[in-house]
């Protein structure tokens, strides 16, 4: 998985990668260690970072412009040097901030070219921290504590270029000329130098040679406040928290080859509904908080749960674009991974802090009832595949009630329970879930024969050459059978060539197959509409109403 992702990059940059950085919990205390890659790849893992800034005898702050070879952030403007402490003696330690001091005098001569002593340890003065997250691209983000080291040095920078495209010592007006480029797109600043000099430079400017008064042993939280959060939407907000809660709870596992097939799916991206929807039907009822990233969390693990094991029984090769876990890693590890990933979602949700105790047991109930349904909705799906009599449209809705629309029914029913809404709120949040799940099968039955390949990350028509009853399908079954030939020469027969695939369906096209699957998918986007209009008018119900919609417009 590390070669994939690091394919192309730069060796020297690549080959850090395995560096081990220092995990650390919500107080900056050490939890364990983990690679470079694993700490900023994916939903990201805390750990502990510095920033260095150094000044001159004209108070000019020296500046570092990212090499275009780094591989998070490349050609961004930063503050003169940052990185993070290793899990290595001497890095570790914690008293005085002594670690991440030692830590910096070896990356200022790894990035700068200043020898060790120029700058001695003691010289950088450790003033405060913060924890902040940026998001480069859906592979790589940035968590971290940051410890932030001030010192005025005269020295000479001699820059790495695998590390550094250019030096620039700034005054405090040449920076905010900076500001005005960056705003304007002509250069960027990095996120985490952006949130120091917002929030903290402006204020040290003029005490560089005593720092004291600004010593305070806090640490300062950008996570939900930073200025350039206010660009994301509430939907990526939670999506962000969901993935950390899923990061922290996979590395619970002491077997990597485990936490690596758990993962698999996971870092192979995926649109995350379920993860994010018990908060967002939690912030459109009212009461949004914390326990509801657990509770999505939860509920995403057991859908990719769900998927690990689906393409075992139905034998498909390819998850989102990448091979499925059975076939990246075996079929054992893939059915053990499975396991393991159901029984670390209830295991997620007991342990939540922000779930009370008195909830645990229906939340518990309600998904351990959807698990069921997801179940028997599959059984039913694999026995279809065998009838010889054919199946009607009731069953099919039945099947995809539980095998899809129990899920996104869950997460808004539970979304609306740990939020503490009425009865009826709860029972229109269900109603709504269950209707946008109907809708969302059937919209992916629709993609699933005319969509593509690359864009589906499964092989396209793949639902008639299997066998699958669809809506679709059912409905073809029922028309004449002199009318599709082609269709009923491949349905269920595992392969065929392209051609006569896409003669089958444009066969079910002229039948009127594929927009009467689109007729039935817009009646239930209409129920669900009516369903969530029961909610007050809101910034989080109108998110919900366009997610709606988003399930039609997949289909156009």
């Amino acid at each position: 998985m590390a070669g994939d992702v690091l394919e192309g990059e730069d060796p020297e940059q690549a080959d850090m990668m395995d560096e081990m950085c220092i995990l650390v919990d919500e107080e900056d205390m050490p939890i364990g260690s983990a690679s470079k890659l694993d700490c900023h790849r994916g939903a990201g893992l805390r750990h502990r970072a510095f920033s260095v800034l150094i000044f001159d005898d004209q108070n000019r702050l020296l500046l570092q412009k990212r090499a275009s070879d780094k591989i998070t952030f490349p050609g961004v403007w930063a503050n003169s040097c940052c990185s993070h402490p290793l899990d290595i003696n001497g890095e570790r330690e914690t008293d005085d901030a002594s670690g991440v001091r030692n830590a910096a005098v070896r990356k200022m001569e790894q990035e700068l070219g200043i020898p060790m002593g120029n700058i001695p340890q003691e010289s950088l003065q450790f003033v405060t921290r913060m924890e902040y997250e940026a998001r480069m691209n859906e592979v790589w983000v940035e968590h971290e504590i940051d410890h932030i080291l001030v010192t005025r040095a005269n020295v000479e920078a001699n820059p790495n270029p695998n590390e550094i495209d250019e030096c620039r010592w700034v005054t405090q007006d040449e920076l905010e000329d900076m500001v005005k480029a960056h705003n304007n797109g002509e250069l960027v600043i990095a996120p985490w130098f952006d949130l120091i000099r917002i929030n903290l430079l402006k204020d040290w400017w003029g005490d560089i040679d005593d720092m004291s008064k600004h010593v305070d042993g806090v640490i300062h939280r950008f996570i939900q406040e930073r200025p350039d959060r206010a660009g994301l939407s509430m939907m990526e907000r939670h999506r962000v928290a969901a993935e950390q809660c899923i990061a922290r709870a996979i590395e619970k596992s002491t077997e990597p080859r485990l936490a690596g097939a758990m993962m698999h799916l996971i870092e192979g991206g995926g649109k995350r509904l379920r993860a994010v929807l018990p908060s967002l039907v939690g912030e459109a009822v009212g009461h949004h908080h914390p326990g509801h990233h657990d509770l999505g969390a939860a509920i995403e693990i057991i859908h990719n749960f769900t998927l690990v094991h689906d393409d075992i029984m139905d034998n498909d090769p390819i998850r989102r674009g990448r091979p499925a876990v059975h076939i990246a890693y075996d079929m054992p590890t893939a059915i053990n991974a499975g396991d393991a990933m159901l029984a670390l979602a209830f295991e997620m949700i007991a342990e939540s802090k922000d779930i009370r105790g008195e909830m645990m047991r229906d939340l518990v109930r309600v998904i351990g009832r959807m698990v069921r349904n997801v179940s028997e909705g599959q059984q039913m799906d694999m026995d279809f595949e065998n009838r010889e009599d054919l199946v009607s449209e009731e069953e099919y809705l039945r099947m995809i009630g539980g095998k899809t629309a129990a899920m996104f029914e869950t997460c808004a029913l539970t979304g609306a329970m740990l939020a503490g809404a009425s009865t009826d709120i709860q029972e229109a949040c269900r109603k709504w879930g269950l209707e946008t799940g109907l809708c969302f099968q059937l919209m992916d039955d629709i993609i699933d024969i005319t969509g593509d390949t690359e864009t589906l990350g499964k092989p396209a028509g793949s639902d008639v050459l299997e066998g699958k009853r669809t809506l679709m399908a059912i409905h073809a079954l029922r028309q004449d059978p002199a009318s599709l030939p082609t269709f009923h020469a491949i349905f269920g027969k595992g392969e065929s060539g392209k051609d006569l695939l896409s003669k089958a369906i444009k066969e079910m096209e002229s039948v009127g197959s594929i927009d009467y699957g689109r007729t039935r998918a817009m009646e239930h986007h209409a129920t669900a509409h009516v369903h969530l209009a029961k909610l007050k008018k809101s910034e989080a119900r109108v998110i919900l109403e366009n997610l709606t919609d988003w399930q039609l417009e997949r289909m156009s």
